[in-house]
């Protein structure tokens, strides 16, 4: 009971670094505009995505633009494209086979040997998910808090931490913490597997020797 309810709260922590995962790959909030020293346009924000960047004017509609060119993006968010397309990858990998593995799922010709196999797998994808996903997002935060305190650079040209990079964080340690209590479980169930293989059966000594004295009874009275 307690093993089945806490297969479902890792799922369920999974299934939201899952989501959270695909909505920080398409959010174009990843750098954000900075309203600081002259930069005082407080009327016109600048989102910088993965895949395209946005412009939204007070009491006008949001303008989007996709990238003409992958080498029109910096170097962290080149690199955060692919990272972030694998760890969506991966997480959604991890979740289906957390599904398979699942307590409650009944599969023909299935053992609890194999699905706690099965369950480690889902565990590992679901750390290595949230670590993929760690990178990007770090990655991408370091250089704007560099560009931020640099004074070689423009100000119109430094950002702000978006809030792609906040859910980003908060979608990894999902992903991390469900791939710990898949881990965890499975871990626990191989003690209890070996506990109980290595339980020997003995028999009392007043029943080994019950059992002698019936053999012996039985064996007399074949003669009579």
């Amino acid at each position: 009971m307690v093993g089945g309810a806490l297969q479902i709260a890792g799922l369920f922590i999974g299934g939201i670094g899952v989501i959270g995962t695909f909505a920080v790959t398409g959010m174009p909030q990843w750098r954000v505009s900075a309203f600081i020293e002259n930069n005082i346009i407080v009327f016109e924000t600048i989102w910088e995505g993965l895949w395209m960047h946005c412009i939204r004017q007070v009491n006008i509609r949001m303008q989007c633009k996709v990238y003409d060119s992958v080498l029109a993006l910096s170097p962290d968010l080149q690199a955060s494209r692919g990272l972030m397309c694998a760890g969506s990858v991966l997480s959604f990998l991890a979740f289906m086979v957390a599904v398979i593995g699942m307590k409650c799922t009944r599969c023909a010709q299935s053992s609890w040997q194999a699905k706690g196999y099965i369950v480690l797998t889902a565990g590992l994808l679901f750390v290595l998910s949230g670590a993929v996903e760690l990178i990007p997002v770090c990655w991408v935060a370091n250089s704007i808090i560099s560009d931020f305190y640099n004074p070689v650079v423009n100000v119109a040209q430094k950002r702000e931490l978006g809030e792609a990079l906040y859910l980003g964080w908060g979608a990894a340690f999902c992903l991390i913490a469900a791939g710990a209590i898949f881990c965890c479980f499975c871990r626990c169930c191989e003690k209890t597997r070996s506990y109980e293989y290595s339980t020997p059966t003995h028999y009392p000594a007043h029943s080994q020797h019950l059992h002698r004295k019936t053999e012996s009874s039985y064996s007399k009275s074949q003669y009579v």
